[in-house]
Formats: C-alpha cells, sequence, structure tokens
C-alpha cells in the first residue's frame, strides 16, 4: 500500500487513480467535518474563524501536504501506465486545458497495454 501512495515507480491503473481520489475526497471531508463542526453549518464567519484555531490549522496543512505528494504519486503511475513521462503531471499548471488534459489522461484512458518502459501491465497481475 505504501509503494501505491508514496512511491513513484511502476504503473497505477485508472481504479487505483480513482480509488486514491475518492479516499482523499473522503478523509477530507471528514477532517473539516470533525474540525469545523458545527460552526461551518451555522455560517458565522466568527464561529469558523474560532473553530480554526492553531491546531486545527496545523492538521489541515499537514493534510494538504501528505494528500498532494500521494495525488502527484499515483497521477505519475498514471502516466507511467499510459507509457509517458511523470513531468506530464506539469500540464495541470496550464490555463483552462490543462486540468481536463489531466482528467482524461489519467481518469479514463486504458493504459499501454502489456509491459511498457515503466513496468508489468497491472492489470496482468489481476
Amino acid at each position: 500500500m505504501s509503494n501505491l501512495l508514496f512511491s513513484v515507480q511502476g504503473r497505477a491503473n485508472r481504479a487505483k487513480f480513482w480509488l486514491v481520489a475518492l479516499g482523499i475526497a473522503v478523509i477530507e471531508v471528514i477532517l473539516f467535518a470533525v474540525i469545523l463542526g458545527g460552526a461551518a453549518m451555522s455560517g458565522d464567519p466568527e464561529k469558523i474563524a474560532a473553530a480554526m484555531g492553531p491546531v486545527a490549522s496545523i492538521v489541515i496543512l499537514a493534510f494538504v501536504v501528505i494528500a498532494t505528494w500521494i495525488s502527484v504519486a499515483v497521477a505519475i503511475k498514471r502516466y507511467h501506465d499510459r507509457n509517458k513521462s511523470g513531468w506530464w503531471v506539469l500540464i495541470v499548471f496550464v490555463p483552462v486545458i490543462g486540468g481536463l488534459w489531466y482528467l482524461i489522461e489519467c481518469g479514463f484512458l486504458r493504459g499501454t497495454p502489456g509491459p511498457n518502459d515503466y513496468g508489468p501491465d497491472p492489470l496482468a497481475a489481476v
């Protein structure tokens, strides 16, 4: 599991990409619900600011850093599965089309069948 989440070596299929994306989203929702509690539901900016103390800010920052690394690592593996360099993750910084390109390339297009420059087909082991 740590190889999937933290390593940039190898390949990852679409299912793993979406599983990681969904997992991060669920953890994010739970984390913010626990930290903000009812303050966010009230809509009162003062209550929200009070709920966001220094400890909560550090927890959120740690989560963002870890989630960003995991997302980048899995995206690199998706590009490897498509037989492309991991540097393609930088496409998200191209305005307008970058994010769409990333979503289509990593989320919807099938990887290279069989082994490629980055390792064996992750679907072959299934």
